[in-house]
């Protein structure tokens, strides 16, 4: 169980005159010195032992790390071997370099072409502070859609989080949508009008896009496979994430690589260390990174709220 220190009132108010809406037993009120929000709680995934696994944990000292440090790191299972100034390592030469990461595969007995990666701090990409502010706006948004607030939650934390950047593919917008996508999905993006650029528009296309094609997408495949799911699940929805960075045809690539015999946590995990397709290295991230974002903005919330209220029972 977490502990929550004592300067925080944890809050419940019985009431049975309120109808509980469809997502409010996740929903928490926050209020901070500045606003009060309403967001998704992280308690599930505690709960469920996401918070244990080495790859959040890896992801949330990444995001809490600034550029010019790195954590070398064991690939396939995120473990870390050394903290390092960017500098320090730039130093070395290639063959410097290559020594190093042979003498930590010897040292932990991986396989020879076992990857070792160099990765850099991000604190100067995941601003939570800033993108805080728009949280409660879009579970407000998705909600309003009929789609599952979580999504909304988590794709805001993790694409361009407090920033309105373009990406080298030429995703945009606060939930960084490509153009034809957005297109397909009722906005309009050409030479003069970019509603990728508002936020309500670009919370209308992605939850649209969740609704109409990730998430039956995602069903899809594991019915395919033959695999019980419930939409509520943490792995399920890390899975529709996956499917909304990937595109269901890599995402279906992946699992038919792995063929799994039952989904969950084990199967998520899973997808973590396979490639197929252009499921590669940033989607293997994808699911990994939504889970260290909701912890920190978890940590952020419990370390300067004045109370946080449990939406179902006001």
């Amino acid at each position: 169980m977490r502990f929550i220190p004592f300067i925080f009132a944890i809050i419940s108010l019985q009431s049975t005159a309120q109808s509980i809406g469809a997502w409010d037993h996740e929903k928490i009120e926050v209020k901070r010195a500045e606003d009060e929000s309403t967001i998704l709680s992280a308690q599930a995934i505690y709960n469920e032992g996401w918070a244990d696994l080495a790859q959040p944990k890896f992801w949330k000292q990444i995001m809490k790390l600034s550029p010019d440090s790195c954590l070398i790191n064991i690939a396939a299972t995120r473990t870390i071997i050394a903290y390092m100034s960017k500098k320090e390592w730039n130093a070395q030469s290639n063959d410097e370099k290559a020594a190093y990461r042979d003498s930590i595969r010897t040292l932990h007995e991986l396989d020879s072409e076992a990857r070792i990666f160099v990765t850099t701090g991000k604190n100067d990409f995941y601003k939570f502070d800033k993108v805080y502010a728009s949280l409660s706006d879009g579970v407000a948004a998705f909600e309003l859609h009929g789609v599952d607030p979580w999504y909304a939650q988590a794709i805001l934390l993790i694409e361009s989080p407090g920033q309105l950047k373009k990406s080298r593919s030429g995703a945009y917008g606060a939930f960084q949508l490509m153009p034809a996508v957005a297109r397909a999905q009722g906005l309009t993006v050409n030479r003069h009008t970019d509603e990728r650029t508002d936020f309500d528009r670009s919370a209308y296309g992605a939850s649209r896009l969740i609704k109409r094609v990730c998430i039956p997408e995602a069903k899809r495949i594991l019915d395919a496979q033959g695999l019980e799911y419930k939409e509520n699940d943490i792995w399920f929805r890390l899975f529709v994430l996956h499917v909304y960075h990937a595109g269901a045809l890599n995402v279906q690539a992946v699992v038919r690589k792995i063929n799994p015999s039952e989904g969950g946590q084990s199967l998520i995990q899973k997808m973590w260390v396979n490639t197929a397709g252009n499921f590669g290295n940033n989607s293997q991230n994808y699911s990994q990174l939504a889970l260290a974002s909701q912890l920190i903005l978890d940590e952020l919330i419990h370390k300067d709220s004045e109370y946080i209220l449990d939406c179902a029972s006001l």
